[in-house]
């Protein structure tokens, strides 16, 4: 092997390193690694197995060449999560790196070799088998081509270098390296670490806890003397025999946590069930505070809703929420509040995050929550159990819905009851502040105690408010694709309305054929036309198979565009011929899954407040694609659950329910016609390729339009390959061009997506922890 750092003949980019086989377990031997090839196959030896626990692997064999490496980590399977810890030993020091994992996707990231590496670590967090066909190659690189790609993901995936040119982020990491007295590298590849470090929402939410959140919590005494109201806040605590028999210390822990409260203008509600003894009750009263602020009343309900409703004709207080025995309240929950309410006097409503506790204090479970979001909370109870009502407006809401509320037995019945019926009152008489979401963790419910609320019942309550609600009573709620969810499916009009498929091509008919043939026989809803944009094909077959397909079907019709490539330009084009009147975006290479895909994405688009509608879009090998666009990922804006097992149920189930988001794929995207005009269509002139579909979904929202996703539109989309990457020096420059412009006119929102949570990560797509 050549000397370490002097290569003769060495190619300008990189020089490819051994490749490395990880193996699952048992160990095997690997005597054998080849020596004295630039190229060769070695095998890892596993050291710790433990099924979907940490399976530690080791690297036997010739080791990478000290400097600038690349680590392409491939081949594994759809359970592997979070990230890879990529350990090199020296004979003086230890150095780690982390390995973002993308089940069915290769992982790539820089790492610097130091010299004299006798030994490498693997550490996973995935079962045996996902590692079963995994494997890891080194590519050597330039310091020019390494420091280039290291600069790109720190402008895309860092908060302190979006929006720079990669000479503006080099300078400035000199510069940071010259205060810090420390080398450029030792500056740069902390920063770049960030953007490769994951924490998964589950395995690392005690360490999320510890820095992030203390990191983030306020003194709150000084937040309350800030106040300019201190508004009362009455909780209402319903407790059944089930729960005292469940036992005292989770009465207890709940007392404990509003004694804890450092904000003291509050109130407590606790109404005893017919069926609590005098004996229970007064080991009750035992636990609860010699204070104004707690009363217990005696109810002859048993039903939760009779008990609720008793305890809230009681309260004093300007905001009214629930709690359960045995979850409790952060420490500053009532603080953080208290100032939403002084900062948002417009709002009806104030929720926030939750998880959940063990007994013995553990939390676990977080529930990150998006911002307002009415079509999830159609699909299931999102909003959870921190609701604060104000008391005036739930006087109105309980009476509207006083004989529904009346047989509920359940109290994420009661919840949920009360969410749907804030969301139809919002719908006709509320502002758009009537609601706010505290992005905080300021609820832990018991882990011991079910809060789950049946398919049965959800079906139920949904359907009972909708019919009371919405002028189409035609809608049909039925079961959802998880337990706790439902599915509405709205009506078509009649007579059902013209959709115009706009298909833009370029040649390709081997992806062209597949995805046109696929759209006239595998779609149930027939009232469409398909308009191929054709895009200055030269190809003899291509040419033959437009005109043929078109001579077959008479919903075929195929239009010229004789210009460069603009694909902003190209759907303008074809919506100006279009005769429909919902327009659909449709790529060349999208295949449905099964045919009943554009009658759910028409049944929602027609509903006059949805502008645009996207589908769930899959890779030909399964994993998912498009499960919607949340802003602020990478540069601008990313595909949420990307590379996620298509059976996977996604974060809180969001891969399962239809949701608003704030941008889809115009991959496959409709919306009506007349919405597409009023804003202009697709912007020609400064995104012409990239980020036109996100650019199209935000002035949709703008003027007034909720977006949603569906996942009962199914279809496999082969991403790209009709016009390939951007992996040209033009092809760069005119995206980086378009970046500049979504972050000069979306800059704010593309950094606060209300359809996420600013807990969660913006630089991975797997809603992991920030």
């Amino acid at each position: 092997m050549a000397a370490v750092g002097r290569f003769i003949n060495m190619p300008p980019i990189w020089r490819r390193q051994p490749v490395l086989h990880v193996i699952a377990p048992p160990a095997v031997n690997s005597e054998h690694a080849t020596e004295g090839r630039d190229v060769a196959e070695q095998e890892v030896q596993a050291l710790e197995t433990p099924a979907y626990e940490t399976t530690q692997c080791r690297a036997v064999g010739n080791r990478p060449w000290p400097g600038w490496n690349m680590i392409e980590l491939d081949g594994l399977e759809g359970d592997a999560h979070g990230a890879a810890t990529l350990t090199l030993y020296t004979r003086r020091r230890t150095v780690e790196y982390s390995v973002s994992l993308r089940p069915g996707k290769t992982t790539k990231r820089i790492i610097w070799v130091p010299v004299g590496v006798r030994d490498i670590t693997l550490s996973f967090s995935a079962s045996t088998e996902a590692l079963s066909a995994a494997t890891v190659q080194w590519v050597w690189l330039t310091p020019w081509f390494a420091h280039n790609r290291l600069a790109r993901r720190l402008i895309n995936n860092h908060p302190d270098y979006k929006g720079l040119r990669t000479r503006k982020v080099i300078r400035q990491l000199h510069v940071a390296s010259v205060a810090k007295g420390c080398w450029w590298r030792t500056v740069a590849l902390a920063d770049y670490d960030q953007t490769h470090a994951k924490q998964h929402i589950n395995d690392d939410y005690a360490r999320w806890i510890e820095t992030t959140e203390c990191e983030t919590s306020c003194d709150a005494q000084q937040l309350i003397a800030g106040l300019h109201h201190a508004p009362l806040f009455s909780l209402v605590m319903p407790v059944t025999h089930e729960d005292f028999q469940r036992g005292e210390k989770y009465f207890v822990a709940t007392i404990d946590s509003l004694k804890a409260q450092s904000y003291f203008f509050w109130e407590v509600i606790i109404v005893l069930s017919a069926d609590i003894t005098d004996v229970q009750r007064r080991t009750l009263e035992r636990y609860i505070p010699s204070s104004s602020r707690v009363s217990m009343i005696r109810s002859y309900h048993r039903t939760y809703a009779k008990l609720d409703h008793q305890g809230f004709i009681q309260t004093h207080g300007d905001g009214v929420m629930r709690i359960s025995v045995g979850d409790q309240l952060a420490k500053e929950a009532l603080s953080q509040l208290a100032n939403a309410w002084n900062d948002y006097p417009d709002a009806q409503l104030f929720y926030g995050d939750e998880d959940v506790i063990s007994s013995d204090g553990v939390r676990s479970k977080p529930s990150f929550k998006p911002d307002w979001n009415p079509d999830l909370l159609l699909s299931t109870n999102y909003i959870g159990r921190l609701a604060l009502y104000k008391r005036r407006l739930l006087w109105q809401l309980e009476a509207e819905q006083a004989d529904l509320l009346s047989h509920l037995t359940n109290r994420a019945a009661v919840d949920y009851a009360l969410a749907l019926t804030f969301l139809m009152w919002k719908s006709t008489h509320g502002t758009p502040r009537a609601v706010y979401h505290l992005p905080k963790m300021l609820y832990h419910r018991n882990a011991l105690f079910n809060y789950g609320l049946s398919q049965k019942d959800a079906v139920f309550l949904v359907d009972s408010v909708l019919k009371q609600h919405v002028a189409s009573a035609q809608a049909v709620v039925h079961p959802g694709l998880t337990e706790h969810s439902v599915r509405i499916e709205w009506p078509i009009p009649n007579p059902a309305p013209l959709v115009s498929l706009l298909v833009p091509t370029r040649n390709g008919v081997d992806i062209l054929r597949p995805c046109v043939d696929a759209i006239l026989e595998r779609t149930a809803y027939t009232h469409f036309e398909l308009l191929i944009l054709d895009n200055q094909s030269d190809c003899p077959e291509a040419l033959a198979y437009m005109r043929e397909v078109e001579q077959r079907d008479p919903r075929v019709r195929v239009l010229h565009w004789d210009h460069p490539f603009n694909y902003s330009a190209i759907n303008n084009f074809g919506a100006a011929n279009a005769h429909g009147s919902i327009i659909g975006l449709v790529n060349n290479d999208i295949e449905p899954v099964n045919e009943h895909w554009l009658t759910e994405m028409v049944s929602q688009v027609c509903r006059s407040e949805i502008g645009c509608v996207g589908a769930k879009l899959y890779y030909p090998n399964g994993m998912l694609q498009h499960g919607g666009v949340i802003l602020g990922l990478g540069d601008v804006a990313g595909h949420a659950h990307r590379f996620f097992p298509r059976e996977s149920d996604g974060y809180t189930g969001r891969l399962k329910v239809v949701q608003n988001l704030s941008a889809v794929t115009a991959a496959c995207l409709l919306l009506r016609r007349h919405v597409f005009n009023n804003v202009n269509g697709l912007n020609e002139k400064d995104l012409t390729v990239a980020y036109n579909d996100v650019d199209l979904c935000l002035k949709v929202r703008e003027a007034g339009y909720r977006n949603l996703w569906t996942p009962f539109a199914e279809l496999y989309h082969h991403e790209s390959i009709s016009r390939g990457a951007d992996d040209t020096p033009t092809k760069r420059a005119r995206w980086l061009s378009e970046v500049a412009y979504m972050r000069r006119v979306w800059g704010k929102q593309l950094d606060s997506d209300p359809a996420y949570n600013p807990n969660l990560t913006l630089v991975h797509e797997d809603f992991s922890l920030r």
